[in-house]
Parts: structure tokens; C-alpha cells; sequence
């Protein structure tokens, strides 16, 4: 807000947009930390990291697959957050978000690009994929928001139980 504040009074362009990194599983910055600006200066954002470098989509649930981004070399520090102790506790979720997806009939990964999209606050997500297959895919989940009703929804967040508190409630903290 003060980058903000300072560009407006130094007759500067303001701060519009902001890149955070935003998925199931790393709310905190759009959810609390960003949450003020969205109404106070109409911030956008353009989110990366929706499938959490794979994780999101399911693909990592029976082990690392070959070919995949964890059996390359040089990925060996995300290999390393997928078998930690939090990584397995986020794959058990993983594994019930799954069953989310398929009763809606998509993918998980498309359920967690979904459910990126559906905060008010998301101007745009970036998604990508190894293969042309799964970037197709992935640019088809904007029809697929309307699928995440409030009652799928509800589902999502009892699993996922991992919504930041709202800024007025942690600053007293």
C-alpha cells in the first residue's frame, strides 16, 4: 500500500498488478496478505504456480513416474518437499481432492486450476504444461469454474483446511 501511496504522490503510475504464487495449497499471500488491496486500489494479479509444480495434479500419488519433473535430475530440492512430512500430509489431500474431481468429471488438475479461477481476486493464472496435450488441457478449465458450486466448494475447503485467517484476526495474534 505504500509503494502504492508513494507512486500516486510522486505523480507516478501506482502499483496495478501483482504475480503471487497462489494454489491450494500456498493461499497466504492472495487470501491475507493482499486481501486490502483488491477492494482499497483494485489490484490485479497474475498467478503462478496454480498445479504447485505438478503436485496438484494428482500425477504423484503412486510414486514418481518417469519422465515426470521429479525423476529428472536437478530437481532434486522439489523431490525433497514432495517426501517431507508436510508434502505427504498435502498428498493425502491430494489423493480426497481427487475424488472431488472425478465426481465433477475433471481432472484434478483441472480442478485445481479451477478452483484458482474461481477467487474473485484472480485476474489471470498462468498455466503451462510438458506436453502439448496437457496445455490444452489446462486452457479449457475456464469452462470447467462454473462446475465448483458452493457445495463442491465447502467440500474442497473441509479438506484443503488450510484457509488463512482473515488480516484483522492475525494481526492480534
Amino acid at each position: 500500500m505504500e509503494a502504492y501511496h508513494i507512486a500516486r504522490r510522486e505523480h507516478l503510475i501506482p502499483p496495478l498488478m501483482e504475480q503471487p504464487e497462489y494454489s491450494m495449497l500456498k493461499r497466504d499471500k492472495l487470501e491475507q496478505e493482499y486481501l486490502s488491496l483488491f477492494d482499497e486500489i483494485g489490484l490485479g494479479t497474475t498467478i503462478w504456480g496454480p498445479l504447485k509444480s505438478g503436485f496438484l495434479t494428482g500425477k504423484y500419488i503412486n510414486g514418481i513416474p518417469d519422465g515426470s519433473r521429479l525423476s529428472l535430475e536437478g530437481f532434486g530440492w522439489l523431490k525433497e518437499i514432495l517426501l517431507s512430512e508436510e508434502g505427504m500430509r498435502n498428498m493425502e489431500k491430494i489423493k480426497k481432492l481427487t475424488v472431488i474431481a472425478e465426481e465433477v468429471g475433471i481432472t484434478m488438475g483441472s480442478l485445481a486450476i479451477a478452483w484458482v479461477l474461481k477467487n474473485p481476486n484472480v485476474s489471470t493464472a498462468m498455466v503451462g504444461g510438458s506436453t502439448t496435450q496437457q496445455v490444452k488441457e489446462n486452457l479449457k478449465v475456464i469452462d470447467y469454474v462454473g462446475l465448483l458450486s458452493d457445495e463442491v466448494m465447502e467440500r474442497i475447503e473441509t479438506i484443503l483446511d488450510n484457509k488463512p485467517l482473515p488480516e484483522k484476526d492475525w494481526k492480534g495474534i
